[in-house]
């Protein structure tokens, strides 16, 4: 995917540095503090002392958490460069959403609303409750916020078999239509119709439908930025077709324990959503993204 020519988003909340279990940027935290505050102030009288806090202090910075180890954290350095860079990217696919869904809400005469992308790593809070690792990527409509723990991309590479950057892009424009549902007033449409006394496999079915519309919405942001800024290489849309077949709802429950219900979906069959990303990406039209919801 072409991508490191063009302007990052600025909606951008960077946690990394504050989640738990992850980042090397930020400070310590107070109760971090306060826990070893015995042994530094004992450093701090002698100019070894002052010698073993500037190294830790530059380690640290570097990420490596030299405390790690004493309070049950993880002692794993990350790779900063690396790190930044995954971050450098995916803010600029936010930006080439912001500029797309700019364009195609002007065309129906509204205006397109921003939200804002989270970044972190272990852990942090959003508006919907405890954001982790181990949730996936996903877009909160009480803060309007999409939140990404950059290492879900390692975990979709390594674990689901789909690895490349614009696998990781379509991660993000899905979750960027949950915004566009909202600003339509879809999802709160989806929730009022659970709420109507519905049984967990009609909520889960009409859940699919949101799910697969997103990924419709996926694929019209993708048809529209080849077009404004040619960002599709050869292999580009083969990586989001095995991603959206990777977290298929049919493959992973195969994954987890070894058969189907598919009474339980609620994102969709990998058919399903390798079908309607490629409705969009063909049609680049909103209007073909009708699941019926």
């Amino acid at each position: 995917m072409r991508w490191e020519d063009r302007e990052e988003s600025r909606n951008v909340e960077d946690r990394r540095g504050s989640s738990s279990g992850g980042g090397s940027r930020g400070m310590p935290s107070l109760s971090t503090l306060m826990f070893f505050w015995p042994i530094i102030q004992r450093l701090l009288g002698t100019k070894f002392g002052w010698l073993i806090i500037g190294v830790g202090a530059v380690l640290y910075f570097s990420g490596y958490n030299p405390m790690g180890s004493f309070i049950g954290g993880s002692s794993t350095p990350v790779n900063q460069k690396a790190d930044d860079r995954q971050a450098k990217f995916i803010k600029t696919v936010l930006g080439d959403t912001e500029a797309v869904w700019k364009e195609i809400f002007k065309q129906y005469g509204a205006t397109y609303h921003e939200p804002t992308m989270v970044l972190y790593r272990g852990s942090t809070q959003s508006g919907c409750g405890h954001a982790s690792a181990q949730m996936g990527p996903f877009y909160c409509p009480a803060d309007q916020k999409v939140y990404i723990d950059l290492g879900f991309f390692d975990e979709l590479k390594n674990r689901h078999g789909a690895a490349g950057d614009f696998a990781q892009a379509y991660v993000l424009a899905h979750e960027i239509g949950h915004h566009i549902q909202n600003m339509e007033g879809t999802l709160t449409k989806v929730q009022q119709m659970k709420q109507q006394a519905m049984s967990e496999k009609g909520e889960n079915q009409l859940q699919v439908r949101v799910e697969l519309q997103a990924d419709c919405y996926a694929g019209v942001w993708a048809h529209h930025a080849h077009k404004q800024f040619n960002i599709l290489e050869q292999g580009d849309v083969e990586e989001a077709l095995r991603a959206a077949s990777a977290i298929g709802d049919d493959t992973l429950q195969k994954q987890s324990q070894g058969f189907v219900v598919p009474d339980a979906f609620t994102h969709g069959s990998s058919t399903q959503r390798v079908e309607w990303f490629r409705k969009g990406i063909n049609s680049g039209d909103i209007r073909s993204c009708d699941t019926g919801i």
